[in-house]
């Protein structure tokens, strides 16, 4: 006879416990699950009395985890991504031939997307699906492969391989370098509007306006003038629309600038920054043929890529 104290726990109480202890929230978890605040709360005392001791400190509204939560909360989390790896194990024989990339709206447009023919006419039979959000993956619930993030690299139980540098440089349509206002040298930016990308993407190593100015010794130009956008992609159709001049992370403009749809209009505009693209997966994640021919080739591709200015 099997010892009753190795009988698991319930698994539908694990998840709910979870995702309560990941969210500190019995109602936050409760809508990630689909599920009814009530529901969390029965799930979560179906486990303490499984546990024979409480999981969590109920304080108003609020939760905080006891220590035999805390203590065991990794290991539940290390169980589920175990149980979702092996659930990718299994549908690995019908998931062939695709591979799903998560990565942020601005960099899919214009980096990624326009360069997957590549992918595709170099490896017959594979097909690279792209999922744009500006929300970070979780690998626990998507259906991604793996993501492309912007950052340092440095990514809790993920392993990140380092795809692509940036920069940031000024760029405009090939206009405003044309004409009784062309931009020659930065101080003639005073007379044409500024663009700000403000996208939601937390890198406190990216200059603004004001702070690129500064570094070029320009005066007499206000750099907190001018709109904002909320999205990358947004300032670069603008930029070429002839609407002003852009501050643009160079992997969001190569291609218009490629393209001859943008120009950068000063040699030693770009400046380097900390954060860059990295390619991340879970750690211990089994990676197909056809991902690793994916990671691969976007590597080259990064490899090859390069800026140039006018």
């Amino acid at each position: 006879m099997s010892d009753p104290s190795d009988r698991l726990p319930p698994l539908n109480a694990l998840r709910a416990f979870e995702a309560a202890a990941r969210r500190l929230s019995f109602t936050q978890a409760a809508e990630e699950l689909n599920v009814t605040p009530g529901a969390i709360s029965q799930q979560i005392r179906q486990l303490e009395d499984f546990a024979g001791t409480p999981l969590f400190k109920r304080t108003g509204r609020s939760v905080l985890l006891t220590d035999a939560a805390q203590a065991s909360l990794p290991l539940v989390r290390e169980a589920f991504e175990r149980i979702s790896e092996a659930g990718r194990i299994m549908q690995a024989p019908a998931r062939k031939g695709r591979v799903m990339v998560s990565c942020a709206p601005s960099f899919a447009a214009k980096w990624l997307a326009p360069r997957l023919e590549k992918f595709n006419q170099t490896n017959e039979g594979v097909e690279a699906w792209i999922s744009a959000d500006m929300s970070l993956t979780d690998f626990n619930t998507a259906d991604a492969d793996l993501a492309i993030r912007y950052g340092r690299g440095n990514y809790e139980g993920l392993k990140s391989e380092k795809l692509l540098d940036e920069t940031v440089l000024p760029v405009c349509s090939p206009r405003m370098i044309e004409g009784p206002d062309a931009i020659r040298k930065p101080e003639d930016l005073k007379n044409h509007t500024l663009l700000h990308d403000e996208s939601s993407e937390n890198d406190p190593s990216c200059p603004d306006w004001a702070s690129w100015l500064r570094a070029h010794g320009v005066s007499g130009v206000d750099g907190s003038r001018g709109p904002r956008f909320n999205q990358g992609i947004l300032v670069i159709e603008s930029a070429a629309a002839g609407r002003g001049v852009a501050l643009a992370k160079q992997a969001i403009a190569a291609n218009d600038i490629a393209a001859g749809r943008l120009v950068a209009p000063f040699a030693n505009g770009s400046i380097p920054i900390d954060f860059g693209y990295w390619l991340v997966w879970p750690k211990g994640r089994h990676l197909t043929p056809d991902v690793r021919a994916f990671i691969k080739w976007i590597k080259d591709e990064a490899a090859s890529s390069e800026i140039v200015g006018v």
